[in-house]
C-alpha cells in the first residue's frame, strides 16, 4: 500500500489523519484506549501478541484494537510507522 492509499483507507474508515512516529528497539507490553491503523514507512516493525508475533515491513498495513494486549518491536535500527486513530 502506498502512503497516499493508506491516506484514503483512514479517511474512509473515520481514522485521524496518520501521524508519522519513529520507535527505537524495544517497547515495552501495554495496550491503548484506542484503536489504531498503522502502516510501516520503514523498517521492520513487529507486533507481539499473546499468541505470539507478526512482523510488518514497509507498506504493510494492520489494524490494532483498542485494549489490546501487545508490544512493540523494531529491528536494529529502528522502524517509522504511519498510525491513524479512532
Amino acid at each position: 500500500m502506498t502512503s497516499s492509499e493508506f491516506d484514503k483507507y483512514l479517511a474512509d474508515n473515520g481514522y485521524s489523519e496518520a501521524k508519522r512516529v519513529g520507535f527505537d528497539p524495544g517497547v515495552e507490553l501495554h495496550t491503548h484506549d484506542f484503536s489504531a491503523m498503522v502502516m510501516v514507512a520503514k523498517g521492520e516493525f513487529t507486533i507481539g501478541y499473546e499468541d505470539g508475533d507478526t512482523v510488518y515491513r514497509p507498506g504493510d498495513v494492520y489494524e490494532l484494537v483498542a485494549g489490546t494486549l501487545h508490544v512493540e518491536r523494531t529491528g536494529d535500527v529502528g522502524a517509522v510507522i504511519l498510525a491513524g486513530r479512532k
